[in-house]
């Protein structure tokens, strides 16, 4: 069974342009996203999705450069960028991996997958962890099944909202401890700058940090947490969902 993991990455953000290419210590949020991730035992390869926009043609360059396979989609229809990717390299499961998550952990991929896998389900994902270290994975026929069914803007928009709805078996992997509260990701300055403390704090001593290493920082530094803990978790989901609306066919064939 091929496990492909994809992690979605443009520069177009409205809240923070260019986040993705940051950097933290000696290299970008994407590189750590990347690199963070091939250290999986659990899938076969690592992609990156970006766009046909030429801003992120500098998103092109540094995979190809770093040795993984780059490919470039549609920036709105986030939906069809993982269809496209996933059929063109025969993904039979897919790991959805998001670029603002540079804390993102390769075990906690491994626990993820494996429990897709041993399950049969249609859809497994963590719950109950902090944002920044979320994954989903699903498998290629619910992919397809959702971007042939998807007609809301949001479910274009967002990979998982669709598939949600149509799968037969969703399972998840449960943290032991509820940190859903913490922000870990990357979307607003004050996010940027929580990044930072935790970097200059785990990742000198250990490169390849754990997510309880992590953890342990935080809870002797907890004062960090305060600088972006009155931001709204899934800002941009919330978002499109104020401005949701059906999609003719015609504007289908725009998103794209």
């Amino acid at each position: 069974m091929k496990v492909v993991i994809i992690i979605q990455a443009r520069l177009g953000s409205s809240r923070l342009p260019g986040k993705v290419l940051l950097p933290l210590e000696d290299k970008t949020v994407l590189e750590h996203v990347i690199e963070r991730s091939a250290r999986a035992e659990l899938v076969d390869e690592v992609i990156v999705a970006t766009t046909m926009k030429k801003e992120d043609l500098t998103i092109v360059r540094l995979v190809s450069e770093k040795g993984f396979r780059v490919f470039a989609g549609s920036e709105r229809d986030v939906l069809d960028r993982y269809y496209q990717c996933a059929r063109l390299v025969q993904a039979e499961h897919i790991v959805r991996i998001t670029a603002d998550c540079p804390l993102v952990d390769p075990k906690i991929i491994d626990l993820v997958v494996e429990r897709h896998l041993e399950s049969g389900a249609d859809i497994t994902y963590n719950d109950r962890y902090p944002d920044g270290f979320d994954v989903g994975v699903f498998t290629y026929e619910t992919l397809k099944k959702a971007w042939k069914e998807a007609k809301l803007l949001s479910e274009r928009e967002h990979v998982s909202p669709y598939m949600f709805k149509i799968a037969g078996k969703i399972e998840k992997v449960v943290c032991s401890e509820d940190l859903y509260h913490i922000r870990l990701t990357l979307d607003r300055p004050e996010d940027y700058e929580v990044l930072k403390e935790v970097f200059e704090g785990v990742y000198p001593r250990k490169r390849d940090f754990s997510f309880e290493d992590v953890m342990e920082f935080l809870k002797n530094n907890p004062d960090i947490l305060k600088i972006n803990a009155h931001i709204d978790r899934d800002e941009g989901y919330k978002k499109s969902l104020q401005e949701d609306r059906e999609l003719s066919d015609e504007e289908l064939e725009r998103l794209i």
